[in-house]
């Protein structure tokens, strides 16, 4: 027998409690758990960094990136399917931009906490 295994089932009941009342319901967390995949990518994290800056355009985004146009409209349409970025059409031309200012602040929280990991 494994001496290193919990032989009841609670031990901490308050701390339990306490735990549970700050959970999200299971589909919430999944809801997140997809927010964060997006994220997860490297391409769509700069995407949208970039798009906390300013608005811009598929080509400009590709050249940022150095990538294809097809490659950007792809995590683009994601992105934008997400519900993560807007964008609007001026003339032939079609411009980007977050759909919500709190993913900046999101966003660089996250820059904010790598970089006093490393």
């Amino acid at each position: 027998m494994n001496r290193d295994v919990c032989q009841v089932t609670v031990i901490h009941e308050e701390r339990l409690e306490k735990a549970r009342l700050t959970m999200q319901a299971p589909e919430e967390v999944a809801d997140q758990a997809g927010f964060y995949k997006l994220l997860g990518d490297p391409t769509r994290l700069r995407l949208l960094q970039a798009l906390a800056a300013t608005e811009m355009c598929v080509c400009d985004l590709a050249a940022l990136l150095d990538s294809t146009l097809s490659a950007v409209s792809h995590q683009l349409r994601l992105l934008r399917t997400a519900g993560l970025i807007r964008y609007r059409k001026q003339g032939k031309m079609v411009y980007y931009r977050l759909a919500d200012g709190r993913l900046a602040a999101v966003l660089l929280e996250g820059q904010r906490f790598m970089a006093e990991r490393m």
